[in-house]
């Protein structure tokens, strides 16, 4: 992931994937250039190149208006990442209500069809668009018109989790009541959706589509995961109910001494006993938590004169939760900070750690036995 700053305020990230569909689009419409203009090759792809650049802005504010949208009902929003299929703007919490929901979905397709409809206003506006070749200008905006609004065409397919699969869910909640009935509904949609993407496009592949029919497939591959993953959430979230952090957390916590090298932690401790995760205090005053991820980033040369508080992450930095917090609630922060454990803390007190571990034995346990009843 590459972290792209700060844009209106929200945090802006592109996975590797990006690259991929940015690669596709710059290919594509270089060699689609070269044919409708009389450019020079070097024109023609930097045309091209400018094309996917500004599509990577317009899909920014498709992802800042669902992030906008949020923010004015109350929600948190985390950050946006852009990826080989779009983007998604990641909401710190629940929306509240099914209306909340429809507006957050909604607003991103019309958002790119304003955009794309703008361009080809433009383009049209600088002379016909039938006749061959074209200026470049005029190319540039007619392409990004068409592709904003293939972008607001997608994304209204009634798949979830694209914002159409949003919409759909947001009516089925307002329908039966039920967030969790109009999740698992909204993303079984999606499922479907996307078996029929698959379908179709390696039936095009095989029948001449080349390219094409396989791109198509990749695409319904890519939804069918997110919508499986959001089907999935749902059951989690309903084995863990009314499971607390404290019901599954360890009490027994390992300690060492803020002053230990980091030398002596590693094998008189880390690698003795096989924990993971170790309490760094200092006359009973926690410090932070020393786990491995925290030695890879010492050199192994500095290992002998470098303490554990130096070395630790600090107690202002820990993602700590308290014993009444959810076990889903934890679960979600695990995933979404990409941790292992937590400690659990109260009255700036460490009363335990619960690990990502405990909460898929949990579930595995909790599953077998709603399986069997």
């Amino acid at each position: 992931m590459i972290s792209l700053g700060r844009w209106f305020g929200v945090q802006v990230s592109i996975h590797y994937s990006w690259f991929i569909i940015a690669g596709l689009i710059t290919f594509s419409l270089g060699e689609l250039a070269l044919r409708m203009s009389t450019a020079s090759p070097l024109e023609a792809w930097g045309l091209a190149a400018a094309t996917a650049i500004l599509f990577f802005v317009f899909l920014v504010i498709h992802e800042l208006s669902h992030a906008a949208v949020a923010r004015a009902h109350g929600l948190p929003v985390r950050g946006i990442v852009l990826f080989a299929l779009g983007g998604m703007a990641q909401a710190g919490g629940e929306t509240p209500d099914a209306r909340t929901e429809f507006l957050i979905g909604i607003v991103g397709p019309l958002v790119s069809a304003i955009l794309g409809l703008a361009c080809l206003a433009g383009a049209r506006a600088m002379g016909p668009l039938h006749p061959l070749p074209r200026p470049l200008p005029q190319l540039l905006l007619s392409w990004l018109g068409a592709i904003n609004l293939a972008l607001a065409a997608f994304n209204l397919i009634p798949g979830y989790p694209l914002d159409g699969g949003r919409v759909l869910r947001s009516a089925i909640w307002a329908w039966t009541g039920s967030r969790e009935r109009a999740t698992l509904a909204a993303s079984r949609v999606g499922e479907l959706v996307a078996m029929l993407f698959m379908a179709w496009g390696i039936f095009q592949f095989f029948v001449g589509a080349s390219f094409g029919g396989l791109w198509l497939a990749i695409i319904g591959f890519f939804i069918f995961e997110a919508a499986a993953g959001s089907h999935q959430q749902v059951e989690f979230r309903r084995l863990l109910e009314g499971v607390r952090v404290s019901d599954l957390m360890s009490r027994d916590l390992p300690v060492v001494d803020g002053h230990e090298d980091v030398e002596d932690f590693v094998e008189h401790e880390l690698l003795k006993t096989g924990r993971r995760c170790f309490v760094v205090s200092e006359q009973g005053r926690l410090l932070g938590l020393m786990t491995a991820q925290e030695v890879k980033s010492v050199p192994r040369e500095r290992w002998a004169d470098t303490p554990l508080d130096r070395a630790m992450v600090p107690l202002a930095k820990i993602h700590a939760v308290d014993p009444s917090t959810s076990a889903w609630e934890a679960f979600e922060i695990m995933a979404r900070e990409d941790l292992n454990q937590l400690p659990v803390v109260h009255d700036h007190t460490v009363d335990g750690l619960v690990s990502r571990g405990d909460l898929l034995k949990a579930l595995q346990t909790r599953r077998e036995v709603a399986g069997s009843a």
